[in-house]
């Protein structure tokens, strides 16, 4: 019973967090570049113009100055676009003393 609860609450945590994601991408431009969650062959035709940083067979990750990037991706027919490139909570280079 409390593993079922463990494992509830980490598939709410990281589906919020998926959620979270997406809608920042969705609705700010602040990341450098984007990751497109599972693309398909429509989405790959009618990708926006923008540099390809990487791919594998479940993601593509794209950079774009343009403005409204990730709307234009979701144009394009990606179902999913999560932020990357994003520095996070910890400035960089972390120095403990």
């Amino acid at each position: 019973m409390i593993i079922r609860r463990v494992i509830g609450g980490a598939l709410t945590l990281l589906t919020a967090w998926i959620a979270i994601m997406a809608l920042v991408m969705r609705f700010s431009d602040a990341a450098p570049a984007a990751v497109v969650v599972l693309p398909t062959g429509q989405f790959l035709a009618a990708m926006p113009d923008a540099a390809i940083l990487s791919r594998s067979q479940v993601s593509i990750t794209l950079q774009s100055d343009s403005p409204a990037f990730a709307k234009s991706l979701y144009a394009a027919g990606a179902w999913l676009v999560l932020p990357a490139g994003l520095a996070g909570c910890l400035p960089l280079p972390v120095q403990f003393r």
